[in-house]
């Protein structure tokens, strides 16, 4: 049974005990339970105490000793360092799309980010919040209530309006995040075409191994991508030229088109764990 499962199956059995009919028998189950947790996280403390905690937080890495470090209040990092490690790992993607995110603060269960750059004009934009920023933090950080992204500005007040984001059921599952592996591929950069969960997902990497996730339809002639020739553009810029149409679109920002300002190529949301494997949410992009 995998970590999730397990975790829903005791959340599940302790809402079937607190339902029971008899008030006694409730009781007893569930002082019954809470007495085993105390023990176990009596024991558990020890250990985190023995293993220290550049030991502690490397095991935290682990999703089900994660949610029993959290239960137990044990948790090596503290939640703004948990969100604010969770936020590090999408700033390549959004980075991807000239902008950025930064972390002003978590309290009371609320993480309030602020985006930052310039995402205008961005299909994904909405969908950068809602699956990759959400997606990270819920895992590194399944503490947190909600997240809000405030405005722009050097400090968001506390009555001023912000853009929440609800997590009571996350908008990114596990499932929405198909697996695209290494991509060996492109090691040495390039474009490569490749189906993931069922749809075509055009995959460049740059020279400094940045990777990028697009659809692979020209938006100018309807034609693959799939032959497009990837160009270096300036210091740290790639333009990728389609071969049937000869536009030519800026893959560092959001594959804005730059000899036809209304033409961009729709950006498929993209994470990179830190084994270097790459995660696309191909679901509801560009189709």
């Amino acid at each position: 049974m995998e970590d999730g499962q397990l975790i829903g199956r005791v959340e599940g059995l302790l809402g079937e005990l607190e339902s029971l009919a008899d008030p006694r028998a409730r009781d007893t189950a569930l002082e019954t339970v809470q007495a085993v947790l105390d023990l176990y996280g009596a024991g558990l403390e020890r250990i985190v105490e023995r293993v220290g905690k550049p030991q502690a937080t490397a095991l935290a890495g682990d999703e089900l000793v994660q949610h029993l470090l959290l239960l137990h209040g044990l948790h090596p990092l503290t939640v703004e360092d948990r969100v604010r490690d969770a936020l590090e790992g999408v700033r390549p993607y959004l980075g991807s799309h000239g902008g950025d995110v930064e972390l002003i603060g978590v309290a009371g269960g609320v993480a309030t980010v602020r985006m930052q750059g310039s995402c205008e004009g961005c299909p994904a934009s909405a969908m950068t919040l809602k699956l990759a920023i959400e997606d990270a933090i819920l895992k590194a950080a399944p503490d947190v209530e909600r997240v809000e992204a405030a405005g722009d500005g050097q400090a968001a007040p506390a009555d001023a309006p912000l853009l929440q984001i609800e997590f009571v059921t996350p908008a990114a599952p596990a499932d929405a995040w198909a697996p695209a592996g290494a991509l060996p591929q492109l090691s040495g950069g390039g474009v490569l075409l490749k189906r993931i969960a069922g749809e075509p997902v055009l995959f460049l990497r740059l020279e400094d191994g940045t990777p990028y996730a697009y659809r692979p339809e020209c938006p100018g002639c309807d034609g693959s991508l799939e032959a497009g020739v990837l160009e270096r553009a300036g210091l740290v810029g790639a333009e990728l030229a389609c071969p049937g149409c000869g536009h030519r679109y800026d893959v560092v920002r959001a594959g804005r088109c730059v000899d036809a300002p209304d033409l961009q190529l729709a950006p498929v949301p993209l994470l990179v764990d830190t084994a270097g494997l790459v995660r696309v949410a191909v679901q509801g992009v560009g189709v």
